[in-house]
């Protein structure tokens, strides 16, 4: 049965309602596809690396798999509202074990209305909430290490870009106009929001004020709705751009950045933009340069997804380079006496002195910024 879910909005509502990018929306979306029996094309490559490395962990056969089924219901408290507009992991995770006792045994019994039954671990978390679902956050901790974290610097520039997309459409065209734009399944006319959905009903009088508007990397085929007052409803959405987030990105001025690492090295840091094995990308974010290295300003400016434009403080950033390429080198600022710092000439952080060749290198690690 498919029903027209409907919600009013305001002038309050509208003041309230923004963009967040939450990593539990990603964790409850992204285990669900990884667990389904058909993946879709655009994960397969990321299914095909995450899945073994889920089922080596038994959560494919623990809470976590049984609060969050193949498809249906998920309980409204593995998805807490969150208070900001980036939160990380850690914020989200002490939010669901913040959760009142009451309002996780009443998403179980609708879990377990949905499902037909409630296995021996759901039993104990729901006769013991307090102390089970620090299991539960033990096992989302363990999922997010293994399945997103490799991969958040990527996943995370698709929903940050999505983000931009949506704000730039309400500032040149208005709320209507974003949402007609939304999904398929979602249009806006006369003061509401209106979302062609299954089973249940959607109004303003079971939901909060506002809504949070969640961009989802591995939410799909249609958005996804929570509702739990009194706090605001939140839709995640399919994110713009996700058909390309597992390809291969050419990388512009490699020649450039060659001239400095070398041809081997570059080759090894382009490859921070596919996805790779579990300890990744951390082995390879070093290089070798040589112990007193300058940059040269025109090979700087050359290779620009290393040495960007724009700089804040004692580092140089910039936005729109590949994610990938996040991993880049950080410039740390060493003025000489009477010497201005500038971007891409000052001396990378040594570390761990080597010779070779007569000449002194030390391994410069780049953290993203």
């Amino acid at each position: 049965m498919v029903v027209l879910a409907e919600l009013v909005f305001s002038a309050s509502d509208l003041a309230h309602m923004r963009f967040v990018v939450s990593p539990m929306w990603e964790v409850v979306t992204s285990f669900r596809l990884q667990n389904s029996a058909s993946v879709h094309p655009v994960h397969r490559r990321w299914v095909e690396q995450v899945r073994p490395r889920v089922k080596a962990a038994g959560l494919d056969r623990d809470r976590l798999a049984e609060l969050i089924p193949p498809s249906g219901y998920v309980p409204d408290f593995l998805n807490p509202a969150p208070s900001g507009p980036a939160p990380t992991p850690s914020v989200e995770l002490a939010a669901i074990l913040a959760a009142p006792v009451g309002r996780v045994r009443q998403d179980l019994d609708h879990l377990e209305h949905h499902r037909g039954r409630r296995g021996p671990r759901l039993r104990s978390l729901y006769a013991e909430p307090r102390a089970r679902l620090v299991r539960v956050a033990e096992e989302i901790e363990t999922y997010w290490e293994l399945a997103l974290a490799p991969y958040w610097a990527r996943i995370r520039a698709v929903l940050d870009a999505d983000v931009f997309y949506r704000a730039r459409q309400v500032a040149e065209h208005g709320v209507g106009h974003l949402f007609n734009d939304l999904h398929a399944s979602v249009s806006w006319s006369d003061n509401a929001l209106r979302v062609v959905r299954r089973q249940r009903t959607l109004s303003r009088e079971t939901a909060g004020t506002g809504l949070l508007l969640v961009p989802s990397a591995f939410a799909g085929p249609g958005p996804h709705t929570r509702v739990s007052l009194p706090e605001p409803p939140q839709l995640a959405y399919p994110a713009r751009g996700v058909g390309a987030l597992w390809e291969p990105r050419a990388i512009a001025g490699t020649n450039a950045i060659a001239a400095v690492l070398g041809r081997s090295r570059t080759l090894l840091l382009t490859e921070l933009e596919t996805p790779a094995s579990t300890t990744e990308p951390a082995p390879w974010s070093r290089a070798l340069v040589p112990a007193g290295g300058h940059w040269s300003p025109g090979i700087c400016r050359a290779s620009n997804p290393l040495c960007p434009s724009n700089r804040t403080s004692s580092t140089v950033s910039n936005p729109s380079a590949s994610e990938g390429l996040r991993s880049r080198l950080s410039v740390a600022k060493t003025p000489t006496s009477g010497t201005r710092s500038r971007p891409c000439r000052a001396a990378l952080r040594r570390r761990e002195p080597v010779t070779s060749g007569g000449n002194q290198y030390a391994v410069a690690v780049a953290p993203c910024a």
